[in-house]
């Protein structure tokens, strides 16, 4: 990954908005069809274009064919891997984990029984049964590990590679291809393992799937942007855990997350994490300082850390105190999800300013707190959010660099 050594670089975390008729094809079913794989890669081509438009530096894919039949982040995986089945919930049995929220549900329960807003995000056309008014139906089936988990997905991946690869021909030297895939605690942590001897062992073997995926965009020359939220929101899912055993958790996540990264080339690593997307208070959030060395034990060069919403804004100080390692990036989301008004660029570059003043201006670069292209209210809202984030690079560029 290409450091700031000239003025600010810009990226994002992942998620854009999609052409409608090609959006149209990807809620057709849960499955990526041949009419989809066929015009896969004019998606991917109109999304770079637009990418580079509003001025960002390290562009993606738009994680297009994550929206099949109305996925998620997550979701795409499922079509890829073997070994788990979706089962009903044998009420005899406890459930591994709490669900989101776990924490401030027993905080504001009049908010999680009455409004269905806290599992999506700020406003836009994201999971559309939760905009209903009360909760989401409760859980029925939970997904079981049941035999050797494997990795099936060899050719859906050299697709996404080879259309971002398409798209990218004739572009600037500078621009730089990154591929959004999932990470190893958000495809096996949850699900229950009743296959495996051991936790440790069912982990070890889901980091093992995840990193075929890892190897194939590696492969490739381009950035794989490991997408794990659970580093942080996993603190919400065991509501009776201290810091102090938190911290212990996470120390066998860094263990699993390093192992699915064995053998790959660090420089093209980038790990995002984020508090989760939820429309919620979000008081009970882990704070950064509580988690910050842990994550700098993660063997990526890039950490995509959430920064722009007012939960979170506060925290670049916490980078005076935990020291960014030689040759790592820091990439803080100067802008936010969270709402669907536009960052003033004046803000975004004081963001960056004050990100500079304590890692380095050279191991700085600008991005969003997660994916926005389905957590605001209208696509023109993302193009514009981008813009502004380039714009503010540009200031925070002048008056670090003094040009």
């Amino acid at each position: 990954m290409k450091h700031s050594t000239d003025g600010i670089r810009s990226t994002h975390g992942g998620n854009l908005p999609r052409p409608a008729e090609f959006d149209a094809l990807l809620q057709q079913g849960p499955v990526v069809t041949a009419e989809v794989a066929a015009q896969l890669p004019g998606a991917v081509q109109y999304v770079v274009d637009r990418q580079l438009d509003c001025g960002v530096d390290v562009i993606n894919d738009g994680e297009y064919v994550k929206a099949a039949g109305g996925g998620s982040y997550a979701g795409y995986i499922h079509q890829r891997v073997t070994g788990w089945e979706v089962l009903p919930i044998d009420p005899a049995k406890p459930r591994k984990r709490a669900g989101v929220g776990g924490r401030e549900a027993k905080l504001f329960p009049g908010f999680f029984s009455e409004s269905g807003l806290w599992l999506q995000g700020s406003g836009g056309p994201v999971r559309p049964g939760y905009f209903k008014p009360g909760p989401p139906p409760e859980a029925t089936t939970e997904r079981v590990a049941t035999g050797p988990v494997t990795y099936t997905g060899q050719e859906a991946i050299a697709a996404d590679v080879a259309a971002l690869q398409k798209a990218l021909q004739g572009k600037p030297a500078d621009v730089e291809g990154f591929v959004a895939a999932l990470g190893p605690l958000s495809l096996g942590a949850g699900a229950r393992n009743e296959y495996y001897s051991s936790e440790e062992e069912y982990m070890t073997a889901v980091a093992d799937v995840v990193r075929a995926e890892y190897k194939a965009i590696t492969d490739a020359g381009f950035i794989v942007q490991v997408d794990e939220p659970e580093f942080a929101t996993s603190w919400q899912f065991y509501p009776d855990y201290t810091v102090e055993q938190y911290r212990k958790y996470l120390e066998f996540c860094v263990e699993i997350i390093n192992h699915a990264l064995a053998g790959l080339p660090e420089d093209q690593i980038r790990f995002h994490v984020c508090w989760g997307s939820g429309h919620r208070p979000h008081v009970s959030d882990i704070d950064l300082k509580d988690i910050a060395d842990l994550l700098l034990k993660v063997n990526a060069q890039a950490y995509s850390v959430e920064a722009g919403n007012v939960r979170h804004a506060h925290e670049w100080k916490v980078w005076g105190d935990v020291k960014l390692p030689d040759g790592k990036i820091l990439v803080p989301g100067v802008i936010s999800h969270a709402t669907d008004l536009v960052e003033a660029p004046g803000l975004v570059a004081e963001r960056l300013v004050n990100y500079a003043s304590v890692v380095g201006r050279e191991n700085v670069q600008a991005g969003t707190d997660c994916g926005i292209g389905s957590r605001v209210g209208h696509e023109e809202i993302v193009w514009a959010k981008l813009r502004a984030m380039a714009q503010g690079c540009e200031l925070a560029s002048k008056e670090l660099w003094g040009k």
